[in-house]
């Protein structure tokens, strides 16, 4: 539906909210978000997000980082200007240890940083449950639980009387 981002359903505590969740993922539901003053163990993973992809990417960057520390120490070592101090080799490698472990963790560091922005989406000034009048209570006392007309599931009738079966204080239409 052009005219409806989805459906806003408001809660009483966490308790309820991740009944909501995992009673809405078992009814098929796949696009839907949940909004909540703190953080509520299993939540993500009772609405099928479950992929972790950050540490991933911080597992790449620390290893480009360490790549690189060593490479450059190499490139200056042996390569560029090489001198031979005390007839050591070239390739002193336990010499340099301590940059291309300091250089891992941070590329690592930067990798989770901007990794964790871009897969969330940050920033985000606008998000269009900002429309709904009480949503301004997510970050203080209030659990909302979003269902988004974009899900293949989605019917404004179906949806609603599923969400006002779970017992919400109230049940919303979200604007675009």
């Amino acid at each position: 539906m052009a005219d409806l981002y989805g459906l806003l359903a408001e809660f009483d505590g966490p308790d309820e909210l991740l009944k909501a969740a995992k009673a809405a993922y078992r009814a098929g539901y796949r696009k839907m978000d949940a909004f909540s003053p703190m953080p509520i163990h299993d939540l993500s993973e009772s609405m099928g997000y479950d992929k972790h992809r950050v540490p991933t990417i911080v597992l790449i960057c620390a290893l480009i980082g360490a790549c690189s520390g060593f490479g450059l120490q190499y490139w200056i070592s042996a390569i560029d200007y090489p001198l031979n101090v005390g007839g050591r080799p070239l390739l002193s490698w336990p010499s340099f240890i301590p940059v291309t472990f300091e250089l891992g963790v941070l590329f690592s560091a930067f990798g989770a940083l901007i990794g964790m922005l871009i897969l969330n989406g940050l920033p985000r000034p606008y998000h269009p449950v900002f429309n709904v009048p009480d949503f301004e209570r997510a970050s203080g006392d209030g659990f909302f639980f979003c269902i988004e007309a974009e899900d293949p599931q989605f019917d404004v009738s179906e949806t609603r009387a599923f969400l006002e079966g779970l017992n919400p204080k109230k049940v919303d239409d979200v604007e675009p």
